[in-house]
């Protein structure tokens, strides 16, 4: 089996049939009562409390989506808010994640120059074999301001271990056009940023994609469809689908022909589907994991039936 990134992603999302990607999100004043019920019986100090709901309603939120996708990002920030106990619950997460065989995107949007991206890649990117790196993540978000140079470190060692990055592009904030619209020698940032990504993505290309990754958001349709065309080589993750507004067509152009080329982030549509319409009234809070169960498998559905991304799980 190859140990490329984006072939062993792809595997992964032909053996689920689908494209979609958990986040995982946890937030505090969201989660299930019986977590935080149990957190609290378990630690009397408020930190340890969040670190340990946080980590229970990762790893069954895990074990419920594990059969059903072929992927799932932790939000590193909502890990990091409680300190050292909440960055343990985070490796804790992830090398769960990895134990039931789902790829693990750490969402932690690193960026710096030399040997300090160097440090950044080396603690987070364990690639194929999760011993390689300490937070044994198979790929991790990152941010490109800084210049071309602060990527290659990144591409150095995904490459060396089977790991893949996927930088920032085309976000799918409302924010983004103040920066990433605004145009250099003619064309937009955002374009600049995606012609460096396809470049670095080409010099580590297998089965037609490298693994050098974009982040663009499914809010922005349009310009999706644009980039998909500018980065032919290039992996996508789209954040934005579902509570952010993007929607199944919208997404439809990530995905080559093949319907492959790009994995669909869900985070808190799935993570607190119990608390939103209509799995609130269906499931309630003592049943949250069957109503994220339902939330995946209608993300799932939805993928299959307006884009060219597989069948339905299951």
């Amino acid at each position: 089996m190859s140990h490329h990134y984006t072939t062993r992603l792809h595997a992964a999302i032909q053996s689920k049939g689908t494209p979609a990607l958990v986040g995982l999100d946890p937030r505090w004043d969201q989660l299930p009562p019986d977590v935080l019920a149990h957190a609290r019986e378990l630690h009397d100090d408020p930190v340890a409390q969040a670190a340990a709901a946080f980590e229970e309603f990762c790893v069954r939120l895990i074990d419920v989506v594990a059969p059903l996708v072929p992927a799932v990002k932790p939000q590193s920030a909502f890990f990091e808010e409680w300190g050292p106990d909440g960055c343990l619950a985070l490796a804790r997460v992830i090398r769960y994640a990895r134990q039931q065989g789902l790829i693990v995107i750490c969402d932690a949007k690193r960026g710096d120059i030399g040997t300090t991206a160097e440090a950044y890649a080396r603690g987070y990117l364990a690639g194929f074999d999760p011993l390689c790196a300490h937070w044994q993540a198979d790929a991790l978000t990152v941010n490109p301001y800084l210049g071309r140079d602060t990527l290659e470190p990144f591409l150095r060692v995904a490459k060396e271990r089977g790991a893949g990055i996927y930088v920032l592009v085309k976000t799918s904030n409302p924010g983004s056009a103040s920066l990433q619209d605004r145009t250099a020698d003619g064309t937009t940032i955002y374009h600049h940023v995606a012609q460096m990504v396809e470049e670095l993505s080409l010099e580590t290309e297998e089965n037609g994609y490298g693994i050098a990754g974009a982040v663009v958001g499914a809010t922005y349709p349009r310009e999706l469809s644009e980039l998909r065309l500018a980065m032919p080589h290039v992996p996508l993750l789209v954040p934005g689908y579902g509570s952010q507004g993007g929607a199944a067509a919208d997404v439809a152009p990530a995905f080559d022909c093949n319907g492959l080329g790009a994995i669909i982030n869900n985070s808190r549509g799935i993570n607190f589907a119990y608390r939103a319409a209509p799995f609130a009234e269906q499931f309630g809070s003592r049943q949250w994991e069957a109503a994220a169960e339902a939330a995946t498998r209608q993300m799932i559905a939805d993928l299959a039936n307006h884009t060219p991304a597989g069948k339905p799980a299951g």
